[in-house]
């Protein structure tokens, strides 16, 4: 028991070790996403031999505890290690070089004036058929 209780102990100080501490500052980013819980622990795996410490949590809409290691998760970094673990992603072609996708407020808001328009057709349809 005391030698398991070493081993791992061990094995924190050497993960420990490989962080450097110039990427620990500022507020946590979303870097990457993993699949699933193991394609998540690649991706953290590749960003500490960098040095680069993540966290990985749960992704919206998929914190669900039943589902134990399935289910999407983020990878975030500290904001002072964001562009190196950018880096080191794109390099091992784990995420594209675009920027992450961020839709535009006006095509979000035409978007809804559609639907609106849409549904409003729909109504007078039925309400002219109906009559």
């Amino acid at each position: 028991m005391a030698k398991r209780l070493e081993s791992a102990r061990d094995q924190l100080r050497a993960r420990a070790e490989k962080i450097d501490p110039r990427y620990t500052e500022g507020q946590l980013c979303v870097v990457a996403s993993g699949r699933n819980q193991s394609e998540a622990e690649l991706i953290a795996n590749l960003l500490l031999e960098e040095g680069v410490p993540s966290v990985t949590r749960r992704s919206r809409g998929s914190d669900v505890p039943d589902m134990l290691a399935a289910g999407r998760r983020d990878l975030l970094v500290a904001q002072s290690a964001l562009p190196v673990a950018r880096e080191v992603l794109l390099q091992s072609e784990m995420i594209d070089q675009r920027e992450p996708y961020e839709p535009s407020p006006l095509k979000l808001i035409a978007g809804l004036l559609a639907a609106v328009l849409v549904v409003a057709a729909v109504v007078a349809v039925g309400a002219y058929v109906g009559a």
